[in-house]
């Protein structure tokens, strides 16, 4: 296998047959050999430097039942809430304040948060921070929405497609969430110009080598600034409460192969990789990720928001305890930056 993985390293794609002879085939040493080459081709774009996003989960509302999620409209058992446009300059303050350069507003498709009172709030941030760069996670909206987040002063769009397998789209997310629809959204986000980021779960009830062999090929397609990858986790309030989690060992491999695939890719070692093992985040580093996005939420909310169980929201996860992850990152020959960390054309 170490052969396809230097023909990923050296043209940056494969077919859909040798993705699926590297998926089926892989063992320990292929990993790691992919994970090495991988963390090569990070060193030599971004060097050892780990951008930190300050992360600002504003609302746990959301219109959609998708089966995996704790947020889902039909989980009663969630706790439920909204930040003020007053708590979230307030976090952004504080994150300014610890250095922090880009701030993340992610949330739930929660319908008081209107295309227009979210462009409002784009403008707010960006008249209080004019250096810092402003990512949105909100879900699928108009283009008319999207167009106006982006005259608002927005930079990023960050919108997981979770697969690109019709048929897998299917276990995941009931109607009328269609998988066409969200693959649509992410092109128009490309084409108004925003720095975008797709990604899918690892691990997801019914994932296979030939659903993962789509989702590298639709990555390869959109060719995304961003790409976000985590270890599906259950939650015991949804239909998968009684599922297995994703792997450490599989969500290392697949950044790897993304490092490799987009090689200038913006790649966060997620909260979902640190909360599945405790080096998790660490690991991610040096298997290609150079992102991480710690917790900017008020105390008071940050166990509200339970997109999965067990999610840390103490600790380094959160904003006061960036020194400490400065250090852990340290102990691998990184270091974090604080500027606003763009994508490299």
């Amino acid at each position: 296998m170490k052969e396809l993985i230097d023909k990923l390293h050296h043209t940056q794609e494969l077919t859909r047959e040798e993705f699926l002879t590297l998926l089926s085939n892989r063992n320990t040493e292929t990993d790691l050999y992919a994970r090495r080459l991988a963390r090569g081709v990070r060193q030599k774009i971004y060097g050892d430097q780990v951008y930190i996003r300050g992360l600002i989960e504003f609302t746990s509302y959301c219109r959609n039942d998708c089966y995996y999620c704790g947020l889902r409209r039909s989980n009663h058992a969630a706790q439920r809430y909204r930040l003020t446009e007053e708590d979230i300059l307030s976090c952004c303050q504080q994150g300014y304040e610890l250095g922090f350069r880009t701030f993340v507003l992610q949330g739930g498709e929660d319908g008081y948060f209107t295309g227009e009172r979210l462009a409002g709030l784009v403008r707010h941030i960006k008249k209080q921070y004019p250096d810092c760069a402003l990512t949105l996670s909100v879900g699928e909206r108009t283009e008319e929405e999207y167009r106006a987040f982006w005259k608002a002063g927005a930079d990023r769009y960050l919108l997981r497609h979770e697969t690109a397998d019709e048929t897998h789209y299917r276990i995941l997310h009931p109607e009328p969430l269609s998988l066409q629809h969200r693959k649509d959204c992410l092109r128009t986000l490309k084409k108004l110009g925003f720095q975008t980021g797709a990604g899918f779960m690892v691990g997801s009830p019914g994932q296979t080598a030939e659903t993962l062999a789509e989702d590298f090929l639709f990555l390869k397609e959109l060719d995304p600034e961003m790409v976000g990858i985590g270890p599906f986790i259950s939650h015991k309030d949804t239909p998968f409460r009684s599922r297995e989690d994703g792997t450490l060992e599989d969500t290392l491999f697949y950044l790897a192969l993304v490092r490799l695939m987009l090689p200038r890719a913006l790649l966060p070692a997620t909260t979902a990789l640190g909360t599945i093992a405790p080096d998790g985040r660490e690991l991610g580093i040096l298997s290609g990720a150079n992102v991480v996005m710690p917790n900017l939420s008020p105390l008071s909310v940050r166990k509200k928001y339970m997109l999965y169980d067990g999610k840390i929201s103490t600790g380094d996860e959160a904003a006061e305890c960036v020194e400490q992850l400065r250090k852990r990152m340290e102990t691998i020959g990184c270091c974090i930056v604080t500027d606003r960390g763009d994508y490299k054309k």
